[in-house]
């Protein structure tokens, strides 16, 4: 064992949501408290990770860094360990959880509601080992084990055409995972080998694959985490999920678990395959920026509220990946903060229109309107969340995509110009919906508006909105050192080649 932290605060985390799950499973008493005990459970993970985070963290090295031989003979480990980004996307999936459970009190009075709950559990369980693990294969086994709880979460909990939604979503994840299979294969065969031959660390230094090996061990990894981001033209999923899913799932699914995409990209194809990563840049910012103006369009001619909510995030993860490809640190930094500065307005969106839909039956936007008379706090809710998404100052959005376009302007100019117009597309699909669903005449039905656990859920989205949009300088520090060595790692490939994009040290 290896170890620098005091106490296996990642492993007992993972540890506790899992068998908070399995308990939840099989005690049939606390079937009846199941939403009350998952609420503590995700809590007492939040504060545990806080705590872990602020007595353990050094933004100098892998903190709270644990790691423990496990197949020694084709070099697997359990090995866990955060940075400033895995922690903030660490705090970002605990603070979620909890608020889906919270939105979530009201509907969960169903004979078999305990199973939803104790599905969530089990995903924080491996949302959390996705963003701690050091190790290749335990990601990739990991990858493929999220797909387990989203099926049923979908598939059972989920509203019309659930099972076909949680189908599409099955497939399109098991082909992504097929993909990556072939690269973690791969880089086995090109990597260092021995007892611990998956470390990220060792594979960024180790592997000895010629240039067109590289270029396809990329493509496999790439074209796994473009499905999960998702990107144009592997999208299709996304919005026939959201759509079908419950609010709180889809929630889980954009906020979090897509972010597993950008994620990726920024922590397996960059440092592992820098030479690749530099030779596909420009298509891959052209694909994202199809991805910016495909979902920006298609949000705007949506009548469904789900789905436009699952179209702007095609859109904004397009403005992550740009960033990301860009060799801008600057640009970098912003596509990191932008994940969780869309993980949070996302959520409020996905949210607050499963308060609606609970109040109308519908998630058509022409089902509606003149609502704001009804439930004020709905609408304003909204708009406030669909502001955010648009990056209004003062809210979290606004700082991230400042970045994103800012970093980008200075290495890859043409892109940053390309991109500018989505800006305005985006007030329309925010602004166009709400007008539609909340303002003009009265209408006449009986509803009460946002309250109880639904008003705390909604108010700690708000809350992180403003406090992300007014102080994001934490996030962006935790955030400095992983984004300046990942594109090191691109400009230093670039430098070796001769082909260093102009500025990629900004």
């Amino acid at each position: 064992m290896i170890s620098n932290a005091a106490f296996p605060w990642l492993t007992v985390l993972i540890a506790l949501a899992a068998v908070a799950a399995l308990v939840l499973w099989l005690v049939k008493p606390l079937h009846k408290m199941a939403r009350h005990y998952a609420l503590g459970i995700s809590v007492a993970i939040f504060v545990l990770f806080a705590v872990a985070f602020a007595t353990g963290y050094h933004a100098d090295q892998i903190s709270l860094y644990e790691s423990y031989r496990w197949i020694p003979q084709i070099g697997v480990s359990w090995t866990v360990g955060i940075n400033g980004l895995q922690a903030v996307m660490i705090f970002l999936a605990t603070f979620l959880v909890p608020v889906v459970i919270l939105a979530a009190y009201d509907e969960a009075n169903e004979e078999d509601s305990y199973g939803f709950f104790a599905w969530v559990l089990a995903l924080e369980a491996i949302m959390i080992g996705l963003f701690a693990v050091q190790d290749l294969f335990v990601f990739y086994v990991l990858f493929e084990a999220l797909v387990v709880p989203m099926y049923f979460l979908i598939g059972r909990y989920g509203g019309h055409n659930r099972k076909g939604a949680a189908m599409k979503f099955l497939v399109y994840s098991l082909v992504g995972g097929l993909i990556m299979l072939a690269g973690v294969i791969g880089v086995y065969a090109y990597g260092p080998g021995g007892d611990h031959a998956y470390l990220y660390s060792s594979l960024a230094k180790g592997l000895s694959a010629s240039d067109t090996a590289q270029l396809w061990l990329f493509a496999s990894f790439f074209i796994a985490f473009a499905i999960k981001a998702p990107m144009w033209p592997f999208h299709t999923w996304l919005p026939d999920t959201a759509a079908a899913a419950t609010p709180g799932t889809s929630t889980l699914l954009v906020s979090v678990l897509d972010k597993l995409g950008t994620y990726g990209m920024i922590v397996i194809c960059v440092p592992l395959f820098p030479k690749a990563a530099l030779g596909l840049a420009v298509t891959i910012i052209v694909l994202a920026l199809i991805s910016i103006f495909w979902g920006a369009l298609m949000a705007v001619k949506s009548d469904n509220l789900l789905r436009l909510v699952a179209y702007t995030s095609v859109s904004h993860f397009g403005f992550m990946v740009m960033a990301i490809f860009s060799g801008s640190t600057l640009a970098m930094k912003g596509a990191m903060v932008y994940m969780v500065a869309h993980g949070i307005s996302t959520a409020g969106m996905f949210l607050v229109v499963g308060f609606l839909a609970r109040r109308g039956g519908s998630y058509r936007i022409s089902s509606y309107g003149g609502w704001q008379r009804v439930t004020p706090l709905i609408a304003g809710s909204f708009l406030i969340a669909g502001l955010a998404t648009i990056a209004l100052p003062g809210l979290s959005g606004f700082i991230p995509e400042y970045m994103t376009l800012m970093g980008t302007f200075q290495t890859v100019k043409w892109a940053a110009l390309v991109a500018v117009p989505a800006v305005v597309i985006a007030a329309v699909y925010v602004l166009l919906p709400y007008q539609r669903a909340f303002t003009g005449p009265k209408p006449e039905v009986e509803a009460t508006d946002m309250h109880g656990a639904e008003t705390v859920a909604t108010g700690l989205i708000l809350a992180a909105m403003l406090w992300l949009g007014f102080y994001p300088a934490p996030v962006i520090d935790l955030v400095s050192t992983p984004a300046a060595n990942t594109v090191a790692v691109m400009a230093q490939a670039g430098s070796s080649e001769n082909v260093v994009l102009e500025g990629s040290n900004k």
